[in-house]
């Protein structure tokens, strides 16, 4: 019975991590889609639409995200490859 109460604090301790990393991951986001408009407002003067502001923003926010997403990933690849390659090592 103990041993479920020990899984169950750390699945919940789990949850409590991913969710509070997802909370602040969000408040992040806004922040930088606020600093990004800013910014854009200010290199692309509001004329008679802000269409042309709406297209570079979101130019932009695609970069980055494919960027970042990219970037990540590359990062989980290497850390996979050096595990591989220490699990090798110790079965040799």
């Amino acid at each position: 019975m103990k041993k479920i109460g020990k899984g169950l604090r750390k699945e919940f301790l789990k949850t409590m991590i991913q969710l509070a990393t997802a909370g602040f991951g969000l408040v992040a986001a806004l922040a930088w889609n606020t600093a990004i408009q800013g910014i854009i407002k200010r290199v692309i003067p509001d004329t008679d639409s802000g269409l042309w502001s709406q297209v570079v923003y979101a130019i932009i926010v695609t970069s980055i995200a494919v960027f970042v997403t990219y970037s990540l990933g590359k990062m989980l690849q290497l850390e996979e490859e050096k595990e591989a390659a220490a699990e090798q090592k110790k079965a040799k």
